[in-house]
């Protein structure tokens, strides 16, 4: 069984910020991540983030996008990267799966919250329920 992987880090301004925009697809699965670095990033840094910290970021979330086979032609495949450069640094693809991963840390998020709230009202009605007994403890 032979497994496909393919990855690639696009490094673009949006306006404010130099953004990296790493996608990865292996095995027709399709992942985004976004990197923000902030200023405007030298060759050095973008060579030791790839290798310190490309294992580390998260692609893959609940759901992964199908993509087509890449083209068994060298000169197909020059085409198409031709093309891909042709086009905006930010495809669709790596859009809806950075606005999956943002609703999954969303959700996420909000459980956490929801769980801190109920772990604290149920303390604050323990340490009542203490002040109650204590004040009748003389009677």
């Amino acid at each position: 069984m032979q497994i496909s992987v393919s990855s690639t880090l696009t490094v673009y301004h949006d306006g404010q910020f130099w953004v990296g925009l790493a996608e990865h697809v292996e095995d027709g699965r399709y992942g985004a991540a976004r990197i923000v670095f902030g200023a405007e990033p030298s060759n050095e840094e973008i060579l030791r983030f790839v290798v310190g910290k490309w294992a580390k970021l998260a692609f893959f979330g609940d759901e992964a996008t199908e993509t087509s086979k890449p083209a068994k032609s060298p000169k197909r495949r020059a085409r198409e990267a031709a093309k891909a450069l042709k086009q905006p640094a930010m495809s669709t693809k790596a859009q809806q799966a950075l606005a999956n991963q943002r609703e999954t840390m969303k959700r996420e998020s909000a459980q956490a919250r929801s769980q801190r709230r109920a772990d604290e009202a149920e303390a604050r009605f323990e340490q009542r329920k203490l002040k109650r007994k204590q004040k009748h403890r003389g009677h």
